[in-house]
């Protein structure tokens, strides 16, 4: 690395940017693939909406939280996968050894895989939550300011993942390969997508309470279902993301220098 390059330099992150950028644009089947799955979980889940709307009781009023809690939850996990996906193509081009010893810093490669999240997401959900407002009238951007506070911390959480899911997979090789697909379904029942906090035995509360999604998808159904946003909802998830940030950065940089000095970074096909 050359001593006279800058600590942190904006052109290495918009070169990663850009690079990550041509490898999607070039490839019609990885744009298709991200568009895909959210729209077959939004149709699926709408035409329950539909189902269920039509029964008596509190169910039907739950059934407005179906569609919100799937688009939230595919904000969460292709938030995830996005970052994951951008830091495994480097993975299987192998190379991510020679990113490792060019002036790109490790802050810079963060940085470059989180715009490629939300470059990702932004082609995945802009269209299916279009495809919502046309197939079933379900006008997602009508929450409004929350949707920011929603978005936000839902993003946040993802990084803190992909950010721990890569640094295993630097450490451990392909073969952690698994986890950055698989982990952030842990989160699927545990953060109470679909039904309140209350549904979940009484020891397992606790858990979920500390799990940043929890409180947004709580928040979203105080929204959706008694109109009321709950600010200090979105304030203990923004607290929590703001460790979970700071412990995978952490184990992010610890998981990269043991790849360092086990020369993983190497043997990144085994």
């Amino acid at each position: 690395m050359s001593e006279h390059s800058p600590a942190f330099s904006l052109r290495r992150i918009a070169a990663m940017v850009l690079r990550h950028w041509y490898l999607l644009r070039s490839s019609w089947p990885r744009l298709l693939e991200i568009v895909y799955w959210p729209a077959v979980q939004m149709t699926m889940w709408g035409f329950l909406q539909l189902h269920v709307a039509k029964q008596p009781g509190a169910l039907a009023l739950a059934a407005g939280t179906f569609l919100a809690a799937v688009l939230l939850w595919d904000v969460l996990f292709r938030g995830q996968l996005g970052f994951s996906i951008s830091f495994l193509e480097e993975m299987w081009a192998r190379n991510l050894a020679n990113l490792m010893i060019s002036p790109l810093r490790p802050v810079e490669f963060v940085i470059a895989l989180i715009v490629m999240s939300v470059i990702r997401l932004a082609i995945g959900f802009v269209p299916v939550s279009l495809l919502a407002i046309a197939f079933f009238g379900f006008n997602f951007w009508s929450l409004g300011l929350a949707l920011a506070a929603f978005f936000a911390n839902l993003l946040f959480t993802s990084w803190a993942v992909g950010m721990f899911c890569s640094g295993l997979v630097m450490r451990q090789g392909l073969g952690a390969e698994g986890l950055t697909w698989s982990l952030m379904f842990l989160f699927l029942p545990l953060t109470c997508v679909y039904y309140p906090v209350a549904t979940l035995p009484q020891w397992l509360q606790p858990i979920a309470w500390a799990l940043p999604p929890t409180a947004v998808f709580e928040g979203m159904r105080a929204l959706v279902i008694e109109h009321a946003f709950r600010a200090d909802l979105m304030a203990w998830a923004l607290a929590l993301n703001a460790l979970w940030l700071a412990g995978a950065a952490v184990a992010f940089q610890a998981l990269l220098a043991a790849a360092r000095r086990g020369g993983s970074l190497l043997q990144v096909g085994e």
